[in-house]
């Protein structure tokens, strides 16, 4: 990868601050979204559709890694959201989902996902990537799974990274 090759980042940013610093972010030449949700607010003589962020105190950046300087030098940044000790990539085809859902739905409400027992995921990397599992045990960081489509019940201890929830 290429020092100059630009990725979206998630970047951490004081509470409030995620307009601000989509606006900062501009005005460096930074490429920057700040995915913002339509909201219906009920004032006590008005109803009025506002923005919010989606993500409370993340903004994200395309950037490359002589960039990522610049990016943390700005007003209301605390840092990159890191994965394994790296600046955490984000893939362009989810920025893209974020902005077509987004424009097609109002009032978007956000969990995180949760590994529970008995719940099946996707296996997203190695030797039974693409593969449904059913989720036997979490431990740590690590989930023992159980892939049955192809005949046998094989356990197989995957790290939560590879998987991906799945909902029927």
């Amino acid at each position: 990868m290429s020092a100059l090759t630009s990725h979206w980042y998630a970047i951490y940013t004081k509470p409030r601050w995620e307009k601000k610093v989509h606006s900062l972010l501009a005005d460096k030449k930074i490429e920057s979204y700040c995915p913002l949700n339509k909201v219906r607010k009920k004032w006590s003589d008005r109803m009025k559709t506002v923005e919010e962020p989606l993500f409370k105190s993340y903004v994200f950046a395309r950037v490359n890694e002589e960039e990522q300087t610049k990016v943390r030098m700005t007003a209301g940044v605390m840092n990159f959201v890191y994965w394994q000790g790296k600046p955490a990539i984000i893939p362009a085809r989810e920025i893209e989902t974020i902005r077509k859902f987004l424009n097609e739905y109002e009032n978007v409400l956000t969990e995180p996902v949760q590994l529970r027992e008995d719940g099946k995921v996707i296996i997203r990397q190695g030797l039974f990537m693409d593969h449904e599992a059913k989720i036997l045990k979490i431990e740590g960081n690590r989930v023992k799974v159980i892939i049955e489509s192809i005949g046998y019940a094989l356990i197989a201890s995957i790290e939560k990274k590879n998987l991906s929830t799945l909902t029927h």
